[in-house]
């Protein structure tokens, strides 16, 4: 006989997988249309009945975006941008926040309100491009990469992550004479893979997706990363006018396509490396993300 406790926990674990169940639904279904739509044929776009499946097949919007050139340069650009803002960002991260873990560092408390106070109040917009062109960085591959590499709240996590790993470790690793960057690179880095995949991951993430950045200290065409390309067709298509969109919308018209076949396709092509990257870094996520719940 099941007691009213048994019942209980059966009732929340039922409640829990109807929870997860209607959250798989509300975040796959967005996806699966933007498939969906993609591949569709414009009559069935424009009557407004294309869901979570293709109605008909058309690829025209994907044979359109892989004809223009600047689709390669952008993936090239976007994923150097990522790969070294991420990279800069965990190096940078670590190189601060592990001096903050030393009890006998004299300034560690001096850097820690600093970081603190950083994360209330910040230059803002205008001062932050005057001091990004003073140092010569408009307009320049660097200035997508070094800019962000350094956050405070990234410090303080690192922070209470390396404070808790035990300082016998430390001190032991001392006793053997090694110095603070042997201590970091062969103790301390290798215990922090939860860490660092978590991080690297939002790193990567937030670097593929950002746009404004871009937008603001970028001129030239031909360094643009991929958002600014899928910006470029999602405002031409859908609000531009000139003689570049009135030629698209003829070829539109001729090929029988709508303007959501290539917005939606190249949202799928924008995607499409994340939806890679995300599978090999999910067993270091679960622990990653109780980081915040470390003692700080």
């Amino acid at each position: 006989m099941v007691g009213k406790e048994g019942i209980g926990s059966r009732m929340f674990d039922l409640l829990n997988i109807g929870i997860m169940l209607l959250l798989c639904v509300v975040m796959l279904y967005p996806f699966l249309n933007v498939i969906a739509v993609s591949l569709s044929n414009s009559e069935h776009i424009l009557r407004g009945d294309v869901t979570i499946f293709p109605r008909g097949f058309n690829i025209g919007g994907y044979s359109y975006i892989f004809k223009d050139p600047f689709l390669y340069s952008g993936y090239v650009h976007s994923i150097i941008y990522a790969a070294g803002s991420t990279l800069f960002m965990l190096t940078f991260t670590s190189l601060m926040a592990y001096p903050l873990t030393i009890a006998d560092f004299v300034a560690k408390k001096f850097f820690a309100i600093f970081l603190v106070i950083t994360m209330f109040f910040s230059g803002g917009m205008i001062p932050t491009y005057l001091l990004i062109r003073s140092l010569h960085l408009l307009d320049t591959y660097w200035v997508m990469i070094i800019p962000g590499c350094i956050s405070a709240f990234n410090v303080l996590l690192f922070r209470s992550f390396y404070q808790s790993i035990p300082a016998d470790l430390r001190e032991s690793a001392v006793i053997d004479g090694a110095n603070d960057i042997q201590i970091l690179s062969r103790i301390y880095l290798p215990l922090s893979k939860p860490l660092l995949a978590t991080f690297a991951l939002f790193g990567i993430v937030g670097s593929w997706n950002g746009w404004f950045e871009a937008l603001i200290y970028l001129n030239d065409e031909n360094k643009y990363p991929l958002q600014l390309i899928l910006r470029k067709y999602l405002f031409t298509v859908s609000f531009g006018n000139g003689a570049g969109t009135q030629a698209m919308q003829a070829m539109l018209a001729q090929l029988k396509m709508d303007p959501r076949n290539i917005q939606m396709a190249i949202v799928v092509i924008a995607m499409f490396p994340i939806m890679l990257i995300y599978p090999f870094l999910q067993k270091y996520f679960v622990k990653g993300v109780m980081i915040g719940a470390v003692k700080g």
